[in-house]
């Protein structure tokens, strides 16, 4: 496998609160990655500090052969890294084909509607319709859209299950599943373990700030009494 994404001995704070304390994990073209933990664990700062969203952190990151740490974000986004957070991002006022057609293309490879459509048809169904109008699924459906119309390479997910009915977690799932089938590379955070572990290739757990274990998921069945005491999975 290819090595595309490092991290080594990265820190984080929130001003003075020091939130990362050395997180090390790395990720190979084409994986599908998950890692998981409990809230406040220091999941959600892991990728908007990998992205650059967190300036105040140290240690290295490099993607793709190049490091980012120092990047500013919008060349760190044209670099081939994708975010798609929690809470969505899309522009709300505008239609989902508005949406869509708003992100700059930087890279060969991105996603036409055409081809956005076909792997997300609700969006092909509410393509007229305000964000204002879309449920929370098809909002996450067109945060992940707006991504891959960009030509991103990896994307990193921020918790896109959270609060979603059974049926659309179960439509996300099946196009990640579709992702990793075209070499998408993917970092998820995810508290839905029995989801993550679908889609995922491997799984980093997080405690405190810390990388606290890893392991591929041929090794669940081995993992599952460590995975209840941390997880209460």
């Amino acid at each position: 496998m290819t090595r595309l994404l490092e991290v080594e001995d990265l820190h984080a704070w929130y001003g003075e609160s020091h939130v990362l304390h050395g997180v090390t994990m790395h990720v190979d073209k084409g994986e599908t990655v998950c890692i998981l933990g409990r809230n406040g664990m220091g999941k959600t700062t892991t990728l908007r500090a990998i992205m650059g969203i967190v300036r105040q952190r140290k240690g290295r990151i490099t993607f793709a052969g190049r490091d980012v740490l120092a990047m500013p974000l919008h060349q760190t986004a044209r670099a081939g890294l994708g975010f798609v957070p929690e809470e969505r991002g899309i522009f709300a006022t505008l239609s989902v084909e508005e949406n869509l057609m708003l992100p700059p293309v930087f890279a060969e490879g991105g996603m036409s509607v055409a081809e956005i459509y076909k792997l997300f048809p609700n969006l092909q169904e509410r393509r007229r319709s305000p964000g204002t109008k879309l449920s929370g699924g098809e909002q996450q459906m067109l945060a992940m859209a707006r991504i891959l119309r960009t030509g991103a390479n990896t994307l990193l997910l921020d918790e896109p299950t959270e609060g979603l009915a059974p049926v659309i977690i179960e439509a996300i799932g099946v196009v990640l599943q579709e992702l990793r089938s075209r070499g998408m590379t993917v970092v998820l955070v995810e508290q839905n373990f029995r989801f993550a572990s679908k889609v995922a290739d491997r799984f980093y757990v997080m405690d405190h700030g810390q990388m606290a274990h890893e392991f591929p998921v041929g090794e669940l069945e081995t993992r599952m009494d460590m995975l209840h005491e941390t997880l209460g999975v």
